[in-house]
C-alpha cells in the first residue's frame, strides 16, 4: 500500500540546452519497466551552456512536459534532476583512513586544493570509492563539486513547476549508472555522449569515474556543415545525416562519382572534418589519461582503455562506432541504457525503440536513481 510508505515515488527529469526528457521506472518482478517517458524541446536561450537564463520559461516547459508523457501519467512531484556537465568538478582523492564523521570535516579542508572555486562558493558531497585492486592504508575519495548559483537556479525553477528536488546529480554520475552493469568495470571503459549541443567524455574504471570532459562539437554540427555544403535547410540536411551516414563502403571517393550515390558521397565529405575533430579530441583525452593516471587501488591494467562505448542520439549516426575503432585502433559500440533495467538480451521496450533510448540514457539514469532508493 503505497500511501503507508515514507519513501515517495520519483522520476527523472534530464535538463539540456535545447531539450527536456522524462523517464520513471516501476518494479516488475525481479526487474524493472518503464512505466512513463516523454520529450520535448525547448527553445535556444532559455538555458545556455548549463546555466537558466530564463526560469520561468524553463518551468513552463517543465510542466508541458510533464503533460505530455507516453505510458503511465506521472502523480509524483519527486524528481531526480540532471546538472550540467559543463559547469561540475570531479576528482579522485587519496585521503587517510579515517571514520566517517571525520571525513566530513577533513574532505571540504583537501577539497580546496583541487576544486578551482572557493569553497564557500560549491556545493560539495563525496563518497568512499571501494578499491578494486589492493586495499592498502589509504581511502580514495570521489569528491563532486557544483557552483551554488548554478544549483540554486535549478531548485528555484522545480519550484516555479511545482516539483520536489528528491536528488540533483552531475551527467556523468547519471550516464555511468545506466550504462554499466551494476556500475562497475574491471578496466576502462571511455563513454562518448554524442548529445545534440555538446559532446562529453567520461572514463570510469573499477567502482568509480576516473576523468570527465566536455567539447562543444555535437550532432547538430554535423546537420549545420551539411546544410551548408549540400545547400539544404536543417531539416533536410537532418533527413540527409540519418538515412546517409558513414555507410559507404560501397561507394568510391575521390574517384568516378555515380550520380545515384554522389549525394551519399557529399554528406560523408561534409560531415568528415567534423567527425574527424571528434576523434582527435577523444584520442587525446584518451593520452592525457593513459599517462597520467596512476593508483595502486586500481586493477594492474588500469591505465588502458580497452573500449569506447557511444550513447545520445548522436550515436545512432550509421557507421560511427565503426569510424571511431578504425580510426583509434580501440573497439568501439553502441551503449545499452536498458543494461540495469531490463533482462538480458532485452534492449528496448514498447514506444520507446532502442534508438531513441540512447537518447534517453541521462533520464533512464536518473529514473534509476529514484527507484533504487525507494
Amino acid at each position: 500500500m503505497s500511501f503507508l510508505s515514507l519513501k515517495p515515488e520519483v522520476f527523472g527529469l534530464d535538463i539540456s540546452d535545447l531539450s527536456l526528457k522524462i523517464a520513471k521506472l516501476k518494479k516488475k518482478g525481479r526487474f524493472l519497466g518503464l512505466a512513463s517517458w516523454g520529450e520535448i524541446e525547448i527553445k535556444p536561450g532559455v538555458v545556455e551552456e548549463g546555466e537558466i537564463k530564463n526560469e520561468e520559461a524553463l518551468a513552463e516547459n517543465i510542466r508541458k512536459c510533464l503533460d505530455k508523457v507516453k505510458g503511465e501519467k506521472i502523480k509524483t512531484k519527486y524528481v531526480v534532476a540532471s546538472l550540467p556537465e559543463k559547469k561540475a568538478f570531479l576528482q579522485v582523492i587519496p585521503m587517510p583512513k579515517m571514520t566517517k564523521e571525520e571525513l566530513e570535516k577533513a574532505v571540504p579542508f583537501e577539497a580546496e586544493n583541487y576544486v578551482p572555486l572557493p569553497i564557500e562558493e560549491v556545493y560539495l558531497d563525496f563518497q568512499i570509492v571501494p578499491a578494486f585492486h589492493n586495499h592498502l592504508d589509504h581511502f580514495d575519495v570521489l569528491i563532486a563539486a557544483f557552483p551554488k548559483k548554478i544549483v540554486n537556479s535549478y531548485l528555484s525553477c522545480f519550484e516555479r513547476a511545482g516539483l520536489i528536488p528528491w536528488a540533483m546529480e552531475i551527467e556523468s554520475q547519471v550516464i555511468s549508472r545506466a550504462l554499466l552493469k551494476q556500475e562497475i568495470s574491471p578496466f576502462p571503459i571511455f563513454i562518448i555522449d554524442f548529445g545534440r549541443s555538446r559532446s562529453s567524455f567520461i572514463i570510469f574504471s573499477g567502482h568509480s569515474l576516473r576523468f570527465t570532459a566536455s567539447i562543444p562539437i555535437s550532432s547538430h554540427n554535423l546537420t549545420e556543415i551539411i546544410s551548408r555544403a549540400l545547400k539544404v535547410d536543417l531539416k533536410e540536411a537532418e533527413i540527409l545525416k540519418i538515412k546517409q551516414g558513414l555507410s559507404i563502403s560501397d561507394l568510391q571517393i575521390g574517384g568516378r562519382k555515380n550520380k545515384k550515390n554522389i549525394k551519399k558521397i557529399e554528406v560523408f565529405e561534409a560531415m568528415v572534418p567534423v567527425l574527424t575533430d571528434l576523434v582527435e579530441q577523444v584520442g587525446k583525452h584518451i593520452n592525457y589519461y593513459q599517462t597520467h593516471a596512476s593508483h595502486e587501488h586500481l586493477p594492474p591494467n588500469g591505465k588502458r582503455i580497452e573500449k569506447i562505448i557511444l550513447c545520445g542520439r548522436g550515436a545512432n549516426l550509421k557507421g560511427l562506432p565503426d569510424f571511431i575503432s578504425s580510426e583509434l585502433k580501440i573497439s568501439a559500440e553502441l551503449a545499452n541504457p536498458w543494461i540495469n533495467i531490463l533482462p538480458e538480451p532485452l534492449r528496448e521496450v514498447p514506444g520507446l525503440p532502442f534508438e531513441d533510448s540512447l537518447g534517453y540514457t541521462t533520464a533512464l539514469g536518473l529514473a534509476l536513481r529514484g527507484i533504487i532508493n525507494e
